[in-house]
């Protein structure tokens, strides 16, 4: 393969994530992102966890989501799908919210959590591109996020899909941030390392 076709190949991967983004841009349910927004600080006023979940690709996803929420302040942390039918849905109490990533919806390890967090009494908001799937249905709320394409040539590897999935939720984190007033200051109390640390303790010296 000569250099003007590989070139070739990753520009087209990249215009795949791109109409993908465009995509989601055009076409987001802001009356669910709200809901789920709603849905996460009643979480939050009644001392509960956000708990993401998810298998495979939608497992760094759910970590990546986790890891947001905790920047700003919401108790939340990731919970792997294996750990979880292993006993660690034991943790989960009344009052947590699970997201849960599966983009075609029928991923096993979503499925057999279910009970589980039906049981606890657990409410769910589901990220996936397929309603019409049990995981769908058994949650509280769906948060539609359909890709036309993967970046592969056969179509098959979470790419696109994941990409969308994170700035989905990184525009969900922007939303809330404006909503609650977080400012600077709120970040650098919890983030005093690295780059970023020694960026904020500069225009925050107090």
């Amino acid at each position: 393969m000569d250099k003007n076709e590989s070139c070739k190949i990753i520009r087209q991967a990249i215009d795949i994530e791109i109409d993908a983004l465009i995509k989601l841009k055009e076409s987001f349910d802001i009356s669910s992102i709200l809901k789920a927004i709603d849905m996460i600080n009643e979480c939050r006023s009644k001392k509960g966890r956000v708990v993401t979940m998810g298998a495979g690709n939608s497992s760094i996803i759910a970590r990546k989501v986790a890891h947001n929420l905790y920047c700003i302040e919401i108790g939340a942390f990731f919970l792997s799908s294996e750990e979880g039918l292993h006993g660690g849905l034991g943790l989960l109490q009344e009052n947590d919210l699970v997201i849960a990533f599966s983009k075609g919806g029928k991923t096993r390890e979503m499925i057999e959590s279910v009970p589980a967090i039906k049981h606890k009494k657990v409410k769910m908001i589901a990220v996936t591109e397929n309603i019409n799937t049990e995981f769908a249905e058994a949650a509280d709320l769906v948060l539609v996020v359909k890709v036309d394409r993967e970046v592969d040539a056969d179509n098959m590897i979470a790419t696109a899909s994941s990409a969308a999935m994170v700035t989905l939720f990184d525009a969900i984190m922007a939303l809330m941030m404006k909503q609650q007033g977080f400012k600077p200051d709120n970040f650098v109390v919890i983030h005093p390392g690295g780059a970023v640390g020694e960026m904020l303790k500069r225009k925050n010296p107090n």
